[in-house]
C-alpha cells in the first residue's frame, strides 16, 4: 500500500494520495487546495489518480475537488448524508462497504458526529480518520449536523481496531502527524468522556 501525506492550504489539512503498489491506481482523499502539488506528487511516483474521497462536506477537506477532477477525470465519492451540496459526485455511500482499488480492499466505514456523512477509511491496518480522530484530540461538534454523542459513539467504534493500527489524521493538531489506536486509548483527551480510556 502507498501512502503519501500532504500538508496543505491554510487549515493544516491532511491530503492523502492513497495506492496500489501493484496497479499503481490511485485515490486522493480530501484534497483541499494545492491540487497542482498533489497531482504533481501522484505523477512523480507514476500513480494514476482514479478517484477522489471526501472524508466528510467541509470546505477545508473538499475545495480542490472540481480542479482535481478536472485534471484527473477522476470520480468523486462521498457519503449520501454529505452530499447535498455536491452535485459532481458520482459515488455516494449509502451503506458500509469495501471499495477495491486495484488490489487494495479498502473498508468504508461510516462515523457520523462530525458531520452526518462522515466516513473514514481502513485498510491494511491504515485507519484514515478525518475529522472524526485527530492524534490526542477528536473533531468538533459545534458546527451545524454536528453531535457530541454521536461522535463519541463512532470513536468508540474505531478503537475497537488492534492496537498497532495506525491512524492518519485530518488535521496536523497533535504533537505527531500520526498515531496508533494504542497511543489514543491511554493519552486522547476524550479517551475517559468517550468511554475508551485505558489505564
Amino acid at each position: 500500500m502507498i501512502i503519501k501525506q500532504l500538508l496543505v492550504g491554510n487549515w493544516d489539512v491532511f491530503c492523502y494520495i492513497i495506492a496500489c503498489p501493484e496497479t499503481k491506481e490511485a485515490l486522493v482523499l480530501d484534497p483541499s487546495a494545492e491540487v497542482k502539488r498533489i497531482y504533481s506528487t501522484a505523477t512523480k511516483n507514476n500513480l494514476s489518480i482514479r478517484y477522489i474521497f471526501n472524508t466528510h462536506r467541509h470546505q477545508d477537506h473538499t475545495a480542490g475537488n472540481r480542479p482535481l477532477q478536472q485534471l484527473t477525470g477522476a470520480s468523486l465519492a462521498m457519503h449520501v448524508l454529505d452530499s447535498e451540496d455536491y452535485p459532481d459526485a458520482n459515488i455516494l455511500f449509502e451503506e458500509e462497504t469495501r471499495f477495491s482499488l486495484g488490489t487494495l480492499a479498502i473498508d468504508i466505514l461510516h462515523t457520523p458526529g462530525h458531520t452526518p456523512g462522515g466516513i473514514c477509511l481502513y485498510c491494511q491496518g491504515q485507519l484514515f480518520s478525518g475529522d472524526t480522530l485527530f492524534v490526542g484530540d477528536s473533531g468538533r461538534t459545534d458546527l451545524p449536523g454536528g453531535n457530541r454523542a454521536t461522535l463519541g459513539a463512532s470513536i468508540r467504534r474505531l478503537m475497537q481496531l488492534p492496537d498497532d493500527t495506525v491512524i492518519w489524521p485530518g488535521h496536523d493538531y497533535g504533537p505527531t502527524q500520526q498515531s496508533t489506536i494504542g497511543w489514543e486509548k491511554k493519552y486522547n483527551v476524550n479517551a475517559k468522556e468517550y468511554g475508551f480510556f485505558e489505564p
